[in-house]
């Protein structure tokens, strides 16, 4: 966004801020928040605190030592970022509605060195390899017109959970323990739930994977489509299983079905797929912008049986859901679902691939915000950073909103029902709101 663009803007970003994070406690907090997130959203190569510094210092004519101010804001102050995240939420669910889809991602941020907290050889999709980097784990609302970043955290590896030093030298708080990405994921969704978001929570398969997550989802009331590797092994879920034995008198009496036993076989979603390839069928998701979007699919009723060759029971029944591209010689990607029954394959296979909007939302809280500019090695200036980028994403969005809302929007479905006579694929709403929102991005991006 130019200077001029943002100058006529001031007055609803000083309510924006006013409405989310109140006085921070200090004017002078207040003063360098509000000037930071104009940093953010100005246009600029690096949102790192040098070069916005220089960029706000010449638009405001001002003698002020911005980057000192903005160092200290940041890096120092001790305003509380999770405060500032509640305050979002609260915002967010009063703006945009609390129902949507809840987006669980990761996200790598590269960085080199040694002691810029979290930073690690680790895989990151966003490079698609293992590398030096900080990865955060990251919590989106989709909704029928837009996504906004709910909220967004560091992940520390083991090696620095176990070196507390390290640690120390980084600011990482003294009750900070190891949390894999997935118990990230799950406290991040609790937290939305108390300000009231509700909807299929999404997530690939470095989440979906572990059956803790998926259990964990179920056991909190979530609904939820999230990918899984091909390994996992899978039952039919109307599969017999045999009775209980009888008490035989002696030693603990029988708890498990007779074929649940050590040494019991069950196939893998790849092998599964393959065996079951005459039920796939093509489906058409979403209206793109370069036409229809479809591929084959297919999905049935499963329970999960991963550890039945140890004598574990399968867990509760649930949906597999397989793609299988026309040109592809297997199929490609699978998961697992607890949408109702009821549910049509058209809807599970447009929730599955409602995921496609953190690839918008992270072009732009990256290329144009800054999200991965941080170049401080504090655990407090990574997060008030990340937090105020979020802020800054959740002000634009509500901007365009402004902006489009004269031109009406219809409802998505939500009914999940395979009677469901809906003239329109679920997601194509979405899809035909969220191309216009981004096309019109150019009144506000540097690469327009």
């Amino acid at each position: 966004m130019d200077a001029r663009k943002l100058m006529k803007l001031r007055k609803d970003l000083a309510a924006f801020l006013d409405a989310v994070v109140g006085t921070l406690d200090h004017p002078r907090r207040r003063r360098w928040c509000e000037a930071y997130v104009r940093g953010v959203l100005l246009d600029g190569q690096r949102k790192s605190i040098e070069p916005m510094a220089e960029r706000l210092k010449t638009i405001d004519q001002s003698n002020a030592d911005y980057e000192q101010a903005l160092q200290q804001f940041i890096n120092q102050s001790p305003w509380d970022d999770q405060a500032v995240l509640d305050g979002l939420q609260a915002w967010i669910a009063k703006r945009f509605g609390t129902d949507g889809y809840l987006i669980i991602d990761d996200t790598g941020f590269p960085k080199q060195g040694t002691r810029s907290v979290g930073v690690a050889r680790q895989y990151t999709g966003t490079l698609g390899k293992v590398a030096s980097c900080q990865v955060a784990v990251t919590l989106q609302l989709a909704t029928d017109r837009e996504v906004a970043g709910l909220d967004a955290r560091l992940y520390l590896p083991q090696a620095w959970t176990l070196d507390r030093p390290r640690c120390d030298q980084a600011g990482v708080p003294t009750d900070m323990s190891y949390e894999p990405k997935w118990q990230l994921a799950l406290a991040m969704l609790r937290r939305a739930h108390l300000h009231g978001f509700r909807g299929p929570v999404l997530a690939d398969s470095l989440f979906g994977t572990v059956t803790a997550f998926r259990e964990h989802l179920a056991a909190d009331g979530w609904t939820y489509c999230v990918g899984i590797d091909s390994t996992l092994k899978v039952i039919a879920a109307d599969a017999d299983l045999g009775r209980v034995p009888k008490p035989s008198g002696r030693g603990r009496p029988p708890s498990r079905p007779r074929k649940v036993r050590a040494g019991a076989k069950s196939p893998a979603v790849k092998q599964w797929a393959l065996d079951h390839a005459a039920d796939f069928r093509n489906v058409t998701w979403r209206e793109g912008t370069k036409g229809k979007m479809s591929s084959r699919f297919a999905a049935w009723r499963v329970r999960p049986a991963h550890k039945l060759s140890a004598g574990k029971e399968p867990l509760s029944p649930c949906w597999l859901l397989a793609e299988w591209p026309q040109d592809a010689p297997r199929p490609t990607k699978y998961f697992f679902s607890n949408l109702p029954v009821a549910t049509s394959l058209k809807r599970l296979v447009a929730t599955a691939k409602s995921r496609w909007w953190i690839e918008h939302s992270y072009r732009e809280l990256k290329d144009e915000l800054g999200l991965d500019h941080f170049e401080g090695r504090s655990w407090r200036g990574w997060h008030h950073h990340v937090v105020l980028v979020l802020l800054a994403y959740a002000f634009l969005q509500d901007v365009r909103r402004r902006r489009t809302s004269k031109r009406g929007s219809a409802s998505r479905c939500h009914c999940y029902d395979s009677n469901c006579n809906c003239s329109s694929p679920v997601g194509a709403v979405v899809a035909h709101s969220a191309d216009r929102l981004f096309r019109s991005s150019s009144n506000f991006s540097r690469h327009s």
